[in-house]
């Protein structure tokens, strides 16, 4: 395999159509599943990190074959008798049908998919609150944010605590009675199914969007979020223009909120 050090612009298309790789999508499971966990690759490619090039060629383009022969010798065109025309027909099907079948094993119903994180979010359909994860089987592994900081613990299939733990789910719909809805009483039946297989955090499967845990009570619960949702921090409102701000908002003082901001930031840190 090649690696490439991402330039500022590039994107996974980009970067797949200049090695003739199938597409972004190819290049990015490839990557994901040959890398170490620490470089796991998201939706786009982060400028300045490696990323892993395939030249296997069932990730690769298909190169256009050339079908006519000619004679050195006396530049006549060779011919085929038709037994070897059959043959090389019946080749050309096993081949496509290999090719067929090494796409589908390679593709994955979590393609395209965000891992979850701590301060992801699920939901039960049969409650009606919606608690963040609180990651309990190990402390040790982070997948990276927007600007490529790691801060958040990924979330694997043995992670079955939320927060608040209790009633993590508000009331229950399965448990109507003459008051209203009886607590939720949130009870797994084993771990986490439709996990990520490919990629592990100690050996534990991790999770993506399309995750799920079943409750003995009956409820069945997937992620709302996934937690890498880019949010605003002190960075965004301290380079914001102050002018600009104003005319959007003419009734906050863009400056006083900045200095606000940088007290309590000094404040909680102090």
């Amino acid at each position: 395999m090649k690696k490439y050090l991402v330039k500022k612009g590039d994107t996974l298309d980009s970067i797949a159509e200049q090695f003739g790789v199938k597409d972004g999508q190819t290049l990015r499971s490839y990557h994901n599943i040959y890398c170490a966990l620490e470089d796991l690759l998201g939706r786009e490619p982060i400028p300045g990190k490696e990323l892993l090039i395939p030249e296997d060629s069932k990730y690769l383009k298909e190169e256009e074959e050339i079908t006519d022969c000619v004679n050195d010798s006396d530049n006549e065109v060779e011919e085929t008798s038709e037994e070897q025309k059959e043959e090389s027909k019946e080749e050309e099907k096993k081949e496509d049908k290999e090719k067929k079948q090494q796409t589908e094993d390679s593709s994955s119903e979590h393609d395209g998919k965000y891992f979850v994180i701590q301060k992801g979010m699920c939901q039960c359909n049969q409650g009606f609150k919606f608690p963040k994860f609180k990651v309990t089987s190990h402390q040790k592994h982070y997948w990276n944010d927007a600007d490529g900081q790691a801060d958040y613990l990924a979330v694997t299939e043995d992670d079955l605590t939320f927060d608040p733990p209790a009633m993590p789910f508000g009331n229950c719909k399965l448990k109507p009675s003459s008051g209203g809805y009886l607590p939720c009483a949130y009870a797994p039946s084993g771990k986490w199914t439709k996990t990520y297989e490919k990629v592990k955090v100690m050996g534990k499967s991790c999770l993506t969007e399309i995750s799920e845990l079943i409750c003995t009570t009956g409820g069945k619960i997937t992620i709302l979020k996934h937690g890498q949702q880019s949010e605003t921090g002190k960075s965004h409102v301290m380079n914001a223009n102050s002018q600009e701000q104003q005319i959007y908002n003419p009734i906050m003082n863009f400056d006083e909120f900045k200095e606000e901001i940088d007290e309590t930031y000094l404040y909680d840190y102090e």
